[in-house]
């Protein structure tokens, strides 16, 4: 039994000074004021704010390493670079790939889901539109196919959580009930769809806007689209990427205006190069060129996912955008958790995995526990975004 004593607590009322006991993986006890245990047992946070560890429902990889790359231990270098800057769920992202690519990858990421180190796969493809594809391999697009859904559902072993597509394709509608009734949340993007289209999506189901903005036919005042959808429908959680090359900031805020801090969700969409520098490497095996930071297909100029974790995105929340440290604590754990149906993370609350981020007052990472454990390498004030 561990308790972290003189912390200031995030709940979802704000801040409280109090403490937090820790039993093995899980949160034991939850209390304001001073801790009635010995100190001997306690670890004094000094005051720093204790948060829900981050959880990140759409990610491709990071530390030099591609979830696409089939290879267990190359993933778990991903796991170890986001886990490091306090992301201790992730829901590992896959790429549009051929129908037997893709079996293997998932069947691939099932072990480290099983293994406790991966919170779920998110099937981001294949069935998207092809004018919207972004990096995904144009030639490898395909239409909803309901038997390859539940081979690939087999492959996954229970643990495919998410499934991006675009709803204006044949049989789409017919994917969105199939995954709801398996369990698998379905979310809206890479899509030209029209305003009815999408919100013909949601009525079926669909409960996440992938990426908001990006890779969507976009907002226009007499043709919706995806957006308003979206922005408009309470039912649905729209994933933001806040880190400064997808959205324009005041995007930001008009998004973080209408949905809120109930409905928005950090997101990193980060590649290969998250936690390193510029260079090339790929992502679905396309080749990509990172420079400042950007991440491009080579061949298109296309963005191709980003460079951040969630831990820069919610300092560039509160720093470039104003938005609350609990609110953008909120955009990066509590609500991706509920929109995956995440039970045991995004809240410090008994019974949850202890899955916490200690932070300093201004924001900058100071400690990092995945189920009760303290990570090791974390960066703290030291080289971030």
């Amino acid at each position: 039994m561990r308790t972290l004593t003189n912390a200031r607590i995030v709940t979802s009322q704000g801040w409280t000074a109090g403490w937090l006991r820790v039993d093995g993986p899980r949160i034991a006890e939850v209390g304001a004021g001073i801790a009635p245990y010995p100190a001997a047992e306690s670890v004094d946070l000094g005051g720093r704010l204790l948060v829900p560890g981050w959880v990140d429902i759409h990610v491709h990889g990071g530390g030099g390493a591609s979830f696409d790359d089939g290879d267990p231990e190359r993933a778990l270098a991903a796991v170890d670079l986001h886990r490091r800057h306090g992301t201790t769920s992730l829901v590992a992202g896959l790429v549009t790939a051929s129908p037997a690519a893709l079996l293997r990858q998932v069947a691939a990421l099932a072990e480290l889901c099983e293994a406790g180190e991966l919170a779920g796969i998110h099937l981001e493809g294949p069935y998207l539109a092809t004018q919207r594809c972004g990096a995904h391999d144009p030639a490898l697009l395909r239409s909803p196919d309901l038997a390859e859904f539940q081979r690939i559902l087999r492959a996954g072993r229970g643990h495919v959580r998410m499934i991006t597509l675009a709803p204006e394709l044949p049989g789409a509608l017919e994917l969105v009930r199939a995954a709801v009734s398996e369990g698998v949340v379905a979310a809206v993007g890479h899509t030209d769809a029209d305003y009815a289209t999408v919100c013909a999506a949601f009525d079926a189901g669909a409960t996440v806007a992938t990426h908001l903005f990006n890779q969507m036919r976009p907002l226009h005042h007499r043709d919706p689209g995806p957006v308003a959808a979206a922005l408009t429908d309470d039912r649905v959680t729209v994933e933001v990427i806040n880190d400064g090359v997808h959205l324009h900031p005041a995007v930001v805020r008009m998004a973080w205006a209408a949905a809120g801090a109930d409905r928005t969700a950090f997101v990193t969409d980060a590649m290969a190069a998250a936690g390193l520098g510029d260079g090339d490497y790929t992502l679905g095996g396309r080749r990509v060129r990172v420079a400042d930071g950007t991440a491009r297909l080579a061949d298109t100029g296309a963005i191709a996912g980003s460079t951040i974790t969630l831990a820069d995105a919610v300092r560039r929340a509160v720093r470039d955008l104003g938005i609350p440290l609990a609110a953008a604590v909120r955009a990066a754990s509590t609500v991706p958790a509920a929109a995956l149906r995440l039970a045991d993370v995004g809240a410090l609350l008994p019974g949850r995995y202890a899955d916490l981020v200690v932070l300093e007052p201004d924001g900058t990472l100071h400690a990092v526990y995945h189920r009760g454990r303290p990570v090791t390498g974390v960066p703290a004030s030291r080289g971030q975004r």
